[in-house]
């Protein structure tokens, strides 16, 4: 119990100073949310979301599974968009994975992990489709980056394609769908350039 009394202590030293630099923070983030972001990524605790894009609480609608994949079998992951998308009006959905990432990994060194392995068929698919440029890269390390993003870029393609995302493109919902990557050894985001959004979308949105 020591480990959690420490993080309890923590919060009400956060929420502290948090107060003490502006006292109607709480109540104003209690009384709203309007966020622009929908974030979908994975759940290592290496990548916070909000603290890698500078952001506070409230401005960052988050979904986080293992390995940030967007099934169309998942209704955890759909109800979030579409929450996002149609309550929230969010204005970009931003799929992010993280290089290094040991869902990714374990794709590509095939061994029973136990329930896991369901679920990482999803990425095994792209691996699959993408075998030939995997296999011509000697380095196992890059091959894992490599397919890291191929696996964001695939993602991407699967938020566009949900009935979600097309409904509203059909409504003229400005809504745009973006891919990074995270490096894990510097901090930094890398735009992957695979973004899709339908015609109207405003320029002055994109990323």
């Amino acid at each position: 119990m020591e480990g959690l009394r420490e993080l309890l202590a923590n919060n009400r030293d956060w929420a502290e100073r948090v107060s003490a630099a502006n006292p109607q923070f709480f109540p104003e983030l209690a009384g709203q949310q309007s966020p622009r972001y929908l974030w979908i990524g994975c759940s290592d605790s290496r990548v916070p979301a909000n603290e890698i894009v500078g952001l506070k609480p409230g401005e960052v609608f988050v979904h986080r599974n293992v390995g940030n994949v967007v099934a169309h079998g998942d209704l955890n992951c759909l109800s979030v968009l579409q929450y996002a998308v149609d309550i929230l009006q969010v204005s970009h959905v931003v799929v992010v994975g993280h290089y290094g990432c040991g869902g990714v990994a374990a794709v590509l060194d095939p061994k029973p992990r136990g329930l896991i392995d369901n679920w990482l068929k999803h990425i095994e698919d792209v691996a699959i489709q993408e075998r030939e440029a995997l296999e011509a890269e000697p380095d196992a390390e890059v091959r894992v980056n490599l397919l890291c993003e191929m696996n964001v870029q695939r993602q991407v393609e699967n938020v566009a394609r949900t009935s979600v995302v097309q409904a509203a493109w059909d409504r003229g919902q400005s809504l745009g769908v973006h891919g990074w990557i995270y490096s894990l050894s510097d901090g930094l985001l890398k735009d992957l350039k695979c973004s899709q959004f339908e015609p109207g979308y405003a320029a002055d949105t994109e990323t």
